[in-house]
Order: structure tokens, then sequence, then C-alpha cells
């Protein structure tokens, strides 16, 4: 049995000395894309330092580590003598029947890379679209990770972000608060839009530029509505909201402005009455 072997070795010593250094030219370009896509994941690591988008950043390790191996697993079939030309087409004709196969996956992944260069919202960036609400934490390449207010993890399919309106709540720095308050139709309407106005040039986190606006904004039912718009940045801006409400209602009462409740006017007829209208 060893002789069988050692005069097969004999035999074939050339072709497994060759096949030995194919397997052995084969380890190492596994090795070399191995230590490529770990610079390129170091490279990704220092950018994110310099600002490149946290949300972006696993996108880019996906996109750039699946090339590197792709490259490298053409580089291995080269090396075994193995047509890598067919094997392209091959794969170009698989791949249009699985993009058929798997149309939805496949638009996820499309729609992460166009969110990746039109870049219309970044990390930690509050938005909404459609149901969708939250901040974004990451873009993968089929879905973006977001955290709602209310802490609950939310993973969305790119193809929902990108084909459906986004609203940034975050991008332009600034927001606008609109608060409502409804006064009674015996109260001076003047005299309100006064004490709102006071209230926000008084507040330090309200902006002066874009100015802060006054108006009426409706004859409503029970109360004459009158409409605060003030500037605020977006990092506070729920709190100053919540302190402003706060202080419009104490001046309010302060100025002895009163906010109706919903109230109907209910008339009583009488079966005497009705029958005198009928007369």
């Amino acid at each position: 049995m060893i002789q069988q072997l050692l005069r097969f070795f004999d035999f074939n010593a050339m072709s497994l000395t060759l096949l030995g250094k194919k397997f052995l030219g084969a380890l190492l370009v596994l090795l070399v894309c191995r230590i490529i896509a770990g610079i390129l994941r170091r490279m990704m690591n220092r950018a994110k330092k310099r600002g490149l988008d946290p949300a972006v950043a696993p996108l880019l390790n996906s996109i750039v580590s699946y090339l590197v191996y792709i490259v490298g697993v053409l580089v291995i079939l080269d090396i075994f003598g193995i047509n890598t030309a067919s094997i392209v087409a091959l794969l170009g004709a698989a791949g249009l029947a699985i993009g058929f196969a798997l149309k939805d996956t496949l638009s996820n992944i499309a729609a992460g890379i166009i969110l990746l260069f039109l870049h219309p919202f970044k990390a930690n960036d509050y938005i909404e679209c459609g149901e969708i609400k939250g901040y974004v934490q990451k873009i993968g390449l089929f879905t973006t990770v977001l955290v709602a207010q209310d802490g609950v993890y939310i993973s969305a399919p790119n193809g929902s972000l990108w084909g459906s309106p986004i609203s940034n709540y975050t991008r332009n720095g600034n927001r606008r608060m609109d608060i409502v308050v409804g006064i009674a139709y015996e109260d001076s309407i003047e005299k309100a839009l006064g004490v709102l106005m006071k209230v926000a040039n008084e507040e330090p986190r309200i902006l002066q530029l874009p100015t802060p606006q006054v108006f009426t904004e409706e004859l409503a039912e029970s109360a004459v509505n009158v409409h605060l718009w003030a500037w605020t940045s977006v990092e506070g801006y729920h709190q100053t909201r919540w302190d402003i409400i706060k202080k419009v209602k104490e001046a309010m009462d302060a100025a002895g402005i009163s906010i109706p409740f919903p109230q109907s006017v209910v008339t009583l007829v009488t079966p005497d009455q009705e029958n005198d209208k009928l007369s």
C-alpha cells in the first residue's frame, strides 16, 4: 500500500506540486483580501472620526468587503485555470433570474445605495416617512435602523424609505413651534397677542431671526384662536415648547385673559311655545 502511494506521488509529482502551488496561491489571495478588507474598514473608522456619517459606515463597509472578496474569488478561479469570462457570463444570466425572484430584496439594496449618495438624512436625525418615525441609527445593505422617541427599535426596509416622501426634522438646525391658544370672545385680541409676543421675546431660547409672529388664526365655536409662531434650535425643541406653553398659560392668567372650555348653547322649547310658533 505504501509502495503504491509512493509510486502515485512519483508519477504525479509535477501535477501535485503545481496543484499545491495553486492552493498556496489561493490561500495567499484570501489572506490579501482579508488584509485589504481590514485596511478599508480601518479607513472607514478614521473617516467616521473625521466627519463621515456613522449611519452610512455599515453600508459602505458591506459594499467594499463584498467587492474585495468577489475580486479575490475571480483571481482564485483564474489561478486554477477556470475561464472566468464564461463564469461571469453565467453569473450574469443567473443574476438576471435571481433578480426577478428577489426583486424586492434587490430594490432594498438599490435604495440603500441611493440613500447613501443622496444623503437625505444622517445618524441621529429625526425623520418621518409614512408611518415610520424615529432617530436614524444606521443605514444597512437591506434596512435602515431607527429608534422611536419611546425607545422602540425600528428596522425599516430601504425601499420603503426611498419610495415615500421623507420629512427630516433635524437637518435644518432650527424648527418652528406652533402654539394655538383659545381665548374668550369677551377678551381683547390685541391684549392676548401682546401677551404671546411678550412671552416669546423674554424667552432666550427663542430665536429672533426669523422673528416670532402672532396673529388671529380662527373664530372657532367656543373661542377666538390666537397663534404664536416661534423658532428655536432642534436640540431643545420639545423642552422649549413645553416651557413656552406653561409660560403662556401663566401669562394669560396674570393678564386676566380666560381660556374657555368648549361650550354649546342649548335652547329648551316647551310644547306651548312650539304651538305658539306654529300658530
